[in-house]
């Protein structure tokens, strides 16, 4: 006699239906993963455990016996991801891009330690900041998680430009030659524009100081060439989501560029950082689903990551002129796949967030630059990745800026929300 699980299948009916084929989806940190993504991850992989790094011939790195093909499909996955952002070092381990952040915060950082990172209400990711790994990994006993005061953690912020959606590189200079830190981190959770990486890792090398830059919402973008290349730039870490702009599971990669030297010091430390330190087994099932995700990335990745770019500046334009304020209109509101949109005239992040998902537009509630309580922003942060990816252009953006606008100010507009999905139901770039 089998177990029941009807109810559990008609729940998960319920979701593929509604988000797959009636919502419009525009949480920046999700995608949906193409029919042989999800094919791959329904394997004998799913129950088995490889931890350590794959055996190379003789040499026995594994702590399991039994890992022949999940060997071979790890280093097929290593190979292909350092292939395709012309990377010389990778490790495909970590299962998240927060898992990989953790990573290299346990592996290189101690208590005590000097970190400059960008501000939670500067787009900076949780992670990154006093109650994350980050701040966490820093502390030592008798220190205060509060930023600032004689026992705080050495934790500083990335100096901002005035408009406070771009690092000031000359002034982060001058704050990492006053604090001389243990480690830069770039990168952000809300992350319209590039990061001056190359000026601030040149000046890093001087001081010996790696640079860790969190490529988690970008990493799709940067494969297909848009938006910088930091590792080029001269990042010394790259960690990423594999599941957000770059179309796979949820897995986490670091990526490095570095020569053998460079190699001995700075690449041990996420090693260890990834096992033991991050992970144990880490989700084999989902690995074949990454290898897959890269190849389709290698041959559509740049087709796709300019059509999300393109898609995004044309919804903020949009939303703009309709009288829906969207952030960074100076710059032309985005260089990558999101916009930050400021609603708070209308009752706030939060109550306009659940008025679009009421109308089936999905997005999520996000800080602003000078917000201070991350639970009543005043920004929503939208991201196209995922209708990009099932073939929406500038023009439907210009039809879902209205069905926003609308929304956002109480009208219903389900049952036009629909009409529009219903254009939309084939995945494109796979």
């Amino acid at each position: 006699m089998t177990v029941d699980i009807s109810d559990i299948e008609a729940i998960l009916a319920k979701q593929e239906d509604w988000r797959q084929r009636q919502c419009i989806n525009l949480i920046a940190s999700e995608n949906t993963p193409s029919p042989a993504v999800r094919r791959v991850q329904h394997s004998d992989f799913m129950g088995r455990y490889a931890e350590g790094h794959p055996n190379e011939g003789e040499r026995i790195n594994r702590y399991y016996q039994g890992t022949r093909y999940i060997d071979e499909i790890e280093r097929m996955a290593r190979d292909e991801i350092c292939e395709l952002f012309g990377a010389k070092q990778a490790d495909v381990r970590p299962i998240s891009g927060n898992a990989a952040n953790t990573a290299i915060a346990l592996g290189f950082l101690r208590g005590g330690d000097t970190i400059v990172v960008n501000s939670t209400d500067a787009g900076g990711h949780i992670s990154h900041g006093a109650v994350g790994v980050f701040g966490r990994r820093i502390q030592t006993r008798g220190q205060s998680l509060k930023v600032g005061g004689p026992q705080s953690i050495n934790l500083h912020y990335l100096p901002l430009t005035e408009d406070r959606y771009h690092v000031d590189a000359q002034k982060t200079i001058e704050l990492i030659d006053r604090v001389n830190p243990q480690i830069v981190v770039m990168g952000k959770s809300l992350f319209l524009f590039p990061e001056p990486v190359a000026e601030v890792a040149a000046f890093c090398k001087t001081r010996d100081i790696p640079v860790l830059y969190d490529g988690a919402h970008v990493l799709g973008l940067i494969a297909g060439g848009q938006f910088q290349s930091p590792l080029q730039e001269g990042a010394t870490w790259m960690t990423g989501s594999t599941h957000k702009t770059f179309p796979g599971p949820q897995r986490g990669v670091i990526l490095a560029n570095m020569d053998e030297e460079t190699a001995k010091k700075y690449w041990p430390p996420a090693d260890r950082g990834v096992f033991p330190g991050s992970s144990s087994n880490h989700h084999l099932f989902s690995l074949p689903a990454l290898l897959v995700a890269t190849r389709e990335m290698k041959r559509y990745g740049r087709e796709y990551a300019a059509q999300i770019v393109r898609n995004a500046q044309a919804l903020g334009q949009a939303l703009d002129e309709l009288g829906t304020p969207v952030e960074a209109r100076e710059f032309g509101y985005t260089r990558s796949h999101m916009i930050a949109v400021n609603v708070a005239n209308w009752g706030g992040g939060v109550e306009v967030a659940r008025r679009l998902e009421a109308n089936d537009i999905i997005v999520n509630y996000n800080m602003l630059p000078g917000d201070a309580d991350p639970r009543n922003p005043s920004g929503l942060r939208i991201g196209v990745q995922e209708m990009t990816r099932f073939g929406m252009d500038e023009r439907a953006m210009g039809e879902l800026a209205q069905l926003i606008h609308d929304a956002i100010r109480g009208k219903q507009v389900r049952e036009a929300v629909h009409q529009l999905r219903a254009r939309y139901l084939e995945m494109r770039y796979v």
